[in-house]
């Protein structure tokens, strides 16, 4: 079931451990590790997003579950947000991982979510034949690296109508981040880690905003979960809305950026 709690939490802790119990530990007897715990709490602060963002009213819904890992978010949010109100529709699930792709098959078996339908497709997120066309909603819960730029980009090309991206770490394989890394030497930022990682964040994290916004994407960046959960904490939660004012003035934020 869904709930709302008085601090506006719209899914109850009892129905999630569950369902989360139920698709992917299975033993009876078998209790959370403390990893499953965190992700309990990551999966909660995600899900009262899109519970919150992805109208009711629409009756049949196309989501996609991008660089899915076991598919968390797509499976758990048909059961317990979508079917629970009384939609239906697909959630695709893409996943290059042939061995977590059969992870995610047995835990669709397990999911409670009449009027869904699941799809697993074994390709890498930047391949569009993957993709369906116009998804209500896409996820991506810690894409790593260079992931979180491949499904923000496929999304877009897609013509999503909501983005949920929650990056994970980031790499010299982040496109923006030579160039972060490069502005960085020409500012004389200094090489200390603890100095300079987060000015080469602040860059990558900008430049992947003005992006969607320069694209139509009205943009929000929010923390999804306390920091002391997961450093990587924050929520790209964008909406197409192809304002044409808002995205000339983020081309040109994004052309002044490109070019510091």
């Amino acid at each position: 079931m869904v709930t709302s709690s008085p601090c506006g939490d719209p899914l109850g802790e009892a129905p999630l451990a569950e369902a989360f119990h139920r698709l992917y530990i299975g033993e009876a007897v078998a209790r959370p590790r403390k990893e499953d715990t965190k992700k309990l709490v990551e999966l909660g602060g995600l899900l009262a997003l899109l519970a919150s963002s992805v109208p009711a009213r629409k009756r049949e819904l196309v989501g996609v579950d991008a660089a899915a890992g076991k598919a968390y978010v797509g499976l758990l949010a048909a059961e317990l947000i979508f079917a629970a109100r009384g939609q239906a529709g697909t959630v695709r699930i893409i996943e290059r991982d042939e061995g977590r792709v059969a992870l995610c098959r047995d835990a669709m078996d397990r999911t409670r979510a009449p009027g869904f339908a699941f799809e697993t497709v074994a390709a890498d997120v930047r391949d569009l034949t993957a993709w369906p066309n116009e998804p209500d909603f896409v996820v991506a819960l810690h894409a790593c690296g260079p992931a979180s730029d491949a499904v923000l980009d496929a999304a877009v090309a897609v013509g999503a109508k909501r983005l949920f991206l929650v990056p994970c770490c980031t790499s010299k394989a982040v496109p923006f981040a030579p160039f972060a890394e490069g502005l960085a030497e020409r500012l004389g930022i200094p090489s200390q880690a603890e100095v300079r990682r987060p000015f080469l964040q602040a860059m990558v994290d900008a430049e992947r905003t003005l992006r969607l916004e320069s694209l139509g994407y009205e943009t929000m960046v929010v923390p999804f979960v306390p920091k002391a959960v997961t450093p990587f904490n924050l929520l790209w939660k964008s909406v197409r809305v192809r304002e044409p004012g808002r995205m000339r003035a983020a081309e040109e934020k994004l052309r002044r950026l490109r070019g510091a």
